[in-house]
């Protein structure tokens, strides 16, 4: 970092030297000229035809000229000119620095996962604790057992209850969705994000080179004329007045416009060439034409300067009419270019011709991209509503919006200072953010504050950018999202990078992110299940039959194992769990009151013996753990599908594991004779009956899903809804503003912390980073260096903007 400090020419003493620019302190008088990184945040005491390209600071288009008295931030780069200035903030008071402090801010360090994680895990170990407390009083005080044989019961609930695949489950979910992400060519940089990209409700998304293409163009619909020759031969000519190498933005465009860049010097001789400058502000080009053996000549240019150059056929009905179509354009954010020509006699092409005469003007815009239309429709198909959020002025950012249907209800970045102007229908700025399509002219201050309201009523967002001014909002969001050639601070900062331009990108993203999060709620639900069933069903069973059941088979059993709604998943898993529990002791309830089994199947016990020689016998144990095995890991099936089981192919590798699992089982039931395990192998007859048992009360299981979706689901969600149009109503004359629970943070989250830290140590150990930080005492020297990466990164990309 030391060799790659940037430079600074500063005078002290009255001499000028070069120092580096973190040295600087406000006070000091620096110059820099064209090609320079501008050092320090500094106001101009003179200005020599000097233009700041300052995109990846704020996010404007186009290169800014700057005069005598007006402010240039570190980290811009000179494009023309040369000036000279008086230092006014350094560090982490400059523009850029206090972006990066930004960055930093971000206390969120309970990510939705683990808060989510959080509250499932004390689900389940109230659960437990609740039956674990039952099974002291009864087995130890009612029943007077030893301490040896009531730990036993006790570990059954403990091992059997707690979920502890999950940990293992939910880590190898997401890293094999942060492998199916990077096919949509989205690289996932913190892996919990694949969980919260499911749950987003509102993408904030830049302007510039995500919802438009990032290279300004001629928009030929809308092209102006005012004499002879057609819109196509406007856009001719006007390339003839456009150099054909080293071009600007606006060269490259209007060359681009005439199709082929080979017309644009075609049956012409290039006499004389004037290009852009700061003081002229136009273009000029003498030619031959080749067919005619006429010398003629070229302009185009800013309006103004323009019209004041012709002389020819101007009258002031024209000056009005031209007037009008400039202010029309800057309505809708386009940028006017007007076009001028004269034809010379004699063969000299420096003599004066017979005047320019305007013949018409050329709208310049940054277009939106081909697939960013049908990319928001399909964004709020899936309940994510799109925001603007850009550095570029308000006209523009409106008039993309209305050509995207994205809308152009957009505010200026002031109103989130001001708040709502009196009278306004908005009774909030928080109403005011929910309502807009999009904001203009933000700072990085700006979108942070943004992002930071939406999550404060309940939403979970999304913010693209690609330079150093969206650092902190994509720090902040709940999932920041770097675009294409986004920047490296803009990376650092980011939860998923993008390789690809535009937006689908991202709705590819969600669509998978939402299939992951799929999977970890079926799991969730069966993992919750599963607890359920273990600490009912083996308690009842204890209290009941004094049934001691064998801690090892427990842990046999137990390895094999859109937006959060924990009320639904626990009242699901209350609802299999119960049914579980019931299917097991129902089962034993016959084997030790009935002889049906051994009377209708023939089946008999060790010796012979037609019943069992207690409820502990232990070829009791074994079918107990054959019955439970089986249709609990079942139970999957029923969890993952919203209609029958059979109707949602599962995957070769769950069927897969699904049936070795069993076989395992089966094949311990067969031949297990672990005296140390309480447990002796079974007959074939036996494991028929368990396998006919479970399939039979497997059945049911589906029906149980669809009763509890038209009863207690259905009256949660009647609740919830009800609950957001009583909120909706209290907004009277605003916007609603729709709360949701997502993000409520457990009263156990302490607790639980420690033990959802895993998926951060996972992340380390496989290389993902997490958010960028940057120490105080490193700030300055920060600001410097990134200043200087971002002055070479526009130097090598000129035509990059960082909206």
């Amino acid at each position: 970092m030391d060799s790659l400090a940037p430079k600074a020419k500063v005078k002290r003493n009255g001499s000028w030297s070069e120092i580096e620019s973190a040295d600087l302190v406000p006070g000091d008088m620096v110059s820099f000229k064209i090609g320079d990184i501008v050092p320090a945040d500094c106001r101009l005491t003179d200005a020599v035809n000097v233009s700041i390209d300052q995109a990846a600071l704020t996010g404007e288009s186009l290169p800014q000229s700057k005069k005598v008295g007006d402010q240039c931030f570190s980290g811009s780069i000179c494009k023309q000119g040369e000036a000279e200035g008086v230092v006014i903030a350094t560090g982490a008071n400059t523009f850029f620095g206090r972006a990066a402090s930004l960055v930093g801010q971000d206390d969120d360090t309970t990510g939705h996962l683990q808060k989510i994680l959080a509250q499932i895990g004390s689900f389940c170990l109230v659960s437990i604790g609740i039956f674990v407390i039952a099974e002291i009083l009864v087995l130890y005080a009612g029943f007077r057992f030893n301490y040896r044989r009531g730990l036993d019961n006790i570990l059954v609930l403990l091992i059997g209850g707690i979920p502890i695949a999950m940990p293992t489950v939910l880590s190898v979910t997401l890293a094999v969705g942060a492998q199916q992400l990077a096919k949509y060519k989205a690289i996932v940089t913190r892996i919990t994000a694949i969980e919260e990209l499911a749950g987003v409700t509102i993408l904030c998304s830049d302007k510039t080179g995500t919802l438009t293409t990032n290279k300004l163009t001629i928009d030929r619909n809308t092209i102006k004329t005012y004499g002879p020759f057609s819109a196509d031969d406007v856009i001719l000519l006007a390339a003839y007045a456009s150099r054909t190498e080293n071009q600007d933005a606006i060269d490259s465009s209007v060359v681009a416009a005439i199709g082929d860049p080979s017309r644009a010097r075609a049956g012409i001789k290039l006499l004389d060439f004037k290009p852009f400058n700061p003081v002229d502000k136009r273009t000029e080009i003498t030619y031959l034409e080749e067919s005619t053996g006429k010398l003629k000549r070229v302009t185009k240019g800013m309006t103004g300067i323009i019209i004041e150059l012709c002389t020819r056929n101007k009258t002031e009905e024209q000056e009005n009419r031209l007037e009008a179509d400039v202010e029309e354009y800057a309505t809708r954010g386009l940028r006017a270019l007007a076009v001028a020509y004269e034809e010379l006699d004699g063969d000299d092409h420096e003599a004066e011709g017979n005047g320019f005469e305007l013949i018409g003007l050329l709208a310049i815009f940054d277009p939106p991209r081909e697939d960013t239309k049908q990319t928001i429709d399909d964004a709020l198909a899936l309940g994510v509503k799109v925001k603007m959020v850009t550095g570029d002025q308000l006209a523009i950012a409106k008039e993309t919006g209305r050509r995207l249907g994205l809308g152009d209800h957009m505010y200026p970045a002031k109103v989130l200072k001001d708040g709502p102007a009196p009278g306004s229908k908005h009774q909030s700025l928080d109403d005011m953010i929910m309502d807009a399509d999009g904001f203009a002219g933000v700072f990085p201050e700006h979108k942070y504050e943004i992002v930071k309201r939406l999550q404060g009523l309940g939403h979970l967002c999304a913010m693209t950018g690609d330079g150093a001014n969206d650092a902190p909002a994509l720090s902040r969001a709940n999932v920041g999202i770097a675009v294409e050639g986004a920047t490296d601070a803009a990376r650092g900062a980011a939860d998923i990078v993008l390789t690809e331009p535009g937006l689908s990108t991202i709705v590819h993203a969600i669509r998978q992110s939402r299939i992951i999060f799929q999977r970890m709620r079926n799991y969730s639900i069966y993992a919750c299940s599963i607890t359920i069933r273990i600490v009912v069903c083996f308690a009842i069973l204890s209290f009941a039959y004094k049934f001691d059941f064998p801690p090892f088979m427990i842990l046999i059993i137990a390895p094999p194992q859109r937006r959060w709604d924990l009320i639904e998943i626990f009242s699901f898993a209350v609802a299999y769990g119960i049914y579980l529990t019931a299917s097991t002791i129902a089962l034993l309830c016959i084997i030790m009151e009935t002889t049906f089994f051994q009377d209708k199947f023939g089946v008999r016990f060790s010796g012979g013996a037609l019943i069992p020689a207690s409820s502990n016998d232990y070829q009791i144990h074994m079918i107990i753990y054959l019955q439970v095995a089986i249709i609990s890991q079942a139970l999957i099936f029923v969890t993952r599908s919203h209609s029958f089981f059979f109707m949602e192919r599962p995957s070769v590798a769950l069927m897969c594991a699904f049936v070795i699992a069993q076989l395992v089982s089966s094949i311990i039931a067969a031949y297990g004779n672990w005296g140390f395990t309480q447990i002796e192998a079974i007959s074939g007859g036996w494991i028929g009956i368990v396998w006919i048992w479970n399939i039979i009360w497997f059945i049911p299981l589906d029906w149980i899903k669809f009763a509890m979706k038209a009863t207690v689901i259905k009256s949660i969600r009647k609740r919830r809804e009800a609950k957001m149009a009583e909120e909706a109503a209290r907004a009277a004359g605003g916007v609603p503003i729709h709360r949701t629970t997502s993000r409520a943070t457990s009263i156990h989250e302490s607790l639980y912390s420690n033990r959802v830290s895993f998926i951060k140590r996972a992340a380390r150990r496989v290389g993902l980073g997490g958010k960028v930080s940057v120490k105080p005492e490193e700030l300055q020297r920060f600001s410097s260096i990134q200043a200087q990466r971002v002055g070479a990164t526009l130097a090598r990309n000129p035509s990059r903007t960082g909206a």
